[in-house]
């Protein structure tokens, strides 16, 4: 039987980096990242987000049955697919397809998430990049990477300007919440091992013990590193946006930091920041916080 990994994560968390780590390691196996180029392997991007947003999961369902049908005929023993679609559209019928299947949750700090995601979109919007975005049922233009901005956290903040970067903050939150759900629901923690990036991704004990975890066969003895960091051209990490941060957690219903407060979440020095005392002792200045993208992304 054909072992299938998929990816819990988010974008800008290091998905193309740990589908190098596979492709130089992994032995027999089929490693994909985006599969934008592969003819007859669907993304679950763009309009399969939405899809899944609208409930529509008879379109989800024939996206992965075709995505099923494409693993069949690869010639390896492993299918391993890095892409943060998986919490974005395919995770409502993954497992109708992939009973058997095996995770990797792939944990990045969520300023830093943020803070990138937003810059990439922002250059791609600036420069009117082709086929980055797609219309919605709604009218609304959204960027194809991301969640429509309709979803339940986000009316949290209806007629309350977000930044982009507060706009990609509560994407995190949401999606890592999915990453918990869906675990928890499904009882599926004993076939997901958690990864820290950056740190465990340069770690060749840990990226050892993931292999072990999964049962996949290395290629050789010591782990191999390599290939090519999806970095954004231009940008900076060096800009301030705790007082973005702060603002989110204090009109945040405290039910989505929940999860923050247990494992793997409360392992991470980052993760000082989400614990719910703090949360509560916070004072912050109220203050309008400057829009640059609309709740409902308009078009552009």
């Amino acid at each position: 039987m054909k072992k299938i990994i998929f990816t819990l994560a988010e974008a800008r968390s290091g998905t193309l980096y740990l589908r190098n780590v596979f492709r130089l390691n992994a032995r027999a196996c089929d490693c994909r990242h985006e599969t934008f180029f592969d003819f007859g392997n669907p993304t679950m991007f763009g309009p399969a987000i939405y899809d899944a947003y609208a409930g529509r999961f008879g379109k989800i369902r024939e996206r992965l049955g075709k995505k099923r049908d494409y693993i069949r005929k690869l010639p390896g023993t492993v299918y391993f697919e890095s892409s943060h679609a998986f919490l974005k559209s395919a995770w409502v019928a993954a497992l109708d397809f992939f009973p058997n299947l095996q995770l990797i949750h792939l944990i990045r700090d969520p300023l830093k998430v943020a803070a990138s995601e937003a810059w990439r979109e922002s250059w791609r919007r600036r420069l009117h990049v082709p086929f980055h975005f797609y219309r919605g049922d709604d009218g609304q233009r959204h960027f194809a990477w991301a969640l429509t901005g309709n979803e339940e956290i986000f009316q949290n903040f209806s007629g309350k300007p977000l930044t982009l970067f507060q706009w990609y903050l509560l994407q995190w939150i949401e999606i890592e919440n999915r990453a918990i759900n869906f675990l928890d629901e499904n009882r599926l923690h004993n076939r997901c091992f958690t990864l820290h990036s950056p740190r465990d991704l340069n770690d060749a004990g840990k990226i050892q013990k993931m292999f072990d975890f999964l049962e996949v066969e290395t290629t050789q003895s010591q782990i191999v590193f390599g290939g090519r960091k999806n970095k954004s051209i231009g940008y900076s990490a060096i800009v301030e946006h705790e007082n973005e941060f702060q603002s989110v957690l204090e009109r945040l219903p405290k039910r989505y930091l929940e999860i923050f407060q247990r494992k793997p979440y409360c392992d991470f020095t980052w993760s000082t920041r989400l614990k719910l005392p703090n949360l509560q002792n916070l004072n912050l200045a109220k203050t309008p916080i400057r829009a640059e993208l609309p709740l409902a992304r308009a078009s552009f």
